[in-house]
């Protein structure tokens, strides 16, 4: 048991003894003097019933007192509902009614807010949030919903009816919170809403609200929403595995005009055929702890499909998978069998500070014929830091760069890093080069491997 656990245990067995000993001694005295003065007269069921009475009366106040301190409604910070109540009351609402609609509201910046002016702050901004939301319902007539604060910025609102009633409503909000301040500190706003549709299911819904405002960010365009409920997305993605229904296409990727290897890109399918692409069914993966036995299941069917032991084919592969010990034992064997070639391209959004464990882990792969990308140079920070730490063989500018007017507008931060990469003897990496400009600035640059549709289409293997 943790010592928070412990102590709150003892800190309600206290206040349970502090509330309930004046009573249970009134209880005794009362008991005590009964027996003193009618002694002689008192039936045997008297002590029965004083005993019954005491015990009755220890249970009642003790299950009162745990009880009342094991129900929390409203978050100290927030004073909203609390994730745990929250959740327990959205469950009867979709079971009351057949159109329910959940909202997620995100303050994108709180971390930082956080950071600069320190957590009071953080905490106050939260506060009034929750009150700004709250009264901007209020003003178009909405009273009486559910607000909860499930963690960091994130709150959770209900509300009764379809989708398609608040989704003008929602814009709105964000829209105005864009003149919100709590003081002197910006606030960014940013939402998602989903309605029973989808799912009837809470869970399913909620993490699918994090899915549509992560896509969303930044982007004005409605996004199309998965035509199958989430139990039969994590059947398919299962099944998937299970059976190895897989579709792999490559991509040529070229240095000084020359094919140098190979990029794969995976999509699974659907008992009827249907691709289902990364973008759905990565997390669901991941939220199911299946990442090894996906890689591997890849990996597999990869090195079954290449005819050429010389060709070198790129494939994205989690570095979690790449630091569990089965998953390396495994692929060592299937690459000592085969005598083909892999580049396994790693990203992590979460720098792995055990870098001596990493690079060893990188040396035994490399003593096996491996090579090792990194790939979102430029767009996530764990990339830089990677790239100065470990042994890697290529690294891969983030897409951000790949965009015509983007490369132009940070040529020398591209040179900056080509730089670096080439004075530790890594070579680099473009991809998604759109047209002919975009080939001949990487060229100009000196990169060493380009890619994109301007160079090469897909084929599926």
């Amino acid at each position: 048991m943790l010592l928070p656990q412990t102590k709150e245990r003892e800190y309600r067995f206290r206040l349970a003894l502090r509330m309930g000993l004046p009573i249970f001694t009134l209880i005794i005295a009362l008991i005590i003097h009964t027996f003193i003065d009618n002694s002689d007269t008192l039936q045997p069921s008297f002590y029965v019933e004083s005993l019954t009475l005491l015990v009755f009366s220890i249970y009642f106040f003790l299950y009162l007192i745990y009880n009342g301190f094991k129900v929390k409604i409203t978050d100290t910070v927030s004073k909203t509902f609390t994730r745990e109540y929250l959740f327990s009351y959205l469950k009867k609402e979709l079971k009351k009614n057949e159109y329910y609609t959940l909202m997620l509201i995100s303050i994108d910046n709180l971390n930082d807010i956080n950071t600069l002016y320190g957590m009071k702050n953080g905490d106050r901004v939260l506060e009034e949030t929750a009150r700004w939301i709250s009264s901007y319902f209020a003003a178009q007539k909405i009273e009486n919903f559910p607000l909860g604060h499930i963690k960091g910025g994130d709150f959770i609102v209900g509300l009764k009816g379809q989708q398609s009633e608040y989704t003008t409503l929602l814009e709105l909000l964000c829209l105005k919170s864009n003149e919100m301040s709590v003081g002197d500190i910006e606030i960014k706003l940013s939402s998602a809403i989903i309605d029973t549709s989808y799912s009837r299911e809470l869970d399913y819904m909620i993490e699918h609200l994090f899915e549509l405002q992560e896509r969303r960010r930044g982007s004005k365009e409605v996004l199309p929403q998965e035509k199958m409920t989430p139990n039969e997305l994590e059947s398919s993605v299962i099944n998937a595995i299970n059976e190895r229904k897989v579709i792999i296409m490559s991509q040529n990727i070229y240095e000084n005009g020359i094919v140098a290897f190979k990029e794969c890109f995976v999509k699974l399918k659907t008992p009827t055929g249907k691709p289902i692409y990364p973008k759905t069914y990565i997390k669901i993966i991941n939220r199911l702890g299946l990442s090894v036995e996906y890689d591997l299941m890849v990996l597999e069917m990869l090195l079954l499909l290449t005819n050429k032991s010389e060709e070198i084919y790129a494939l994205n592969i989690s570095p979690t998978s790449l630091r569990n010990e089965k998953f390396l034992q495994k692929i060592k064997e299937l690459l000592r069998e085969t005598k083909k070639k892999v580049m396994f391209v790693l990203e992590e959004a979460e720098y792995f500070s055990h870098t001596g464990r990493y690079n060893s882990i990188i040396h035994s792969l490399k003593s096996s014929g491996v090579l090792i990308a990194i790939s979102r140079l430029g767009g996530i920070h764990s990339s830089f830091l990677y790239l100065r730490e470990l042994d890697i063989d290529v690294v891969r500018f983030d897409t951000y760069y790949s965009k015509l007017e983007k490369f132009k507008d940070n040529r020398s931060v591209l040179e900056g890093f080509h730089v670096m990469a080439k004075e530790k003897g890594i070579k680099t990496w473009i991809k998604n080069l759109e047209n002919a400009e975009s080939v001949a600035l990487s060229q100009e640059l000196c990169i060493s491997y380009i890619q994109g549709k301007e160079l090469s289409e897909l084929e599926e293997m």
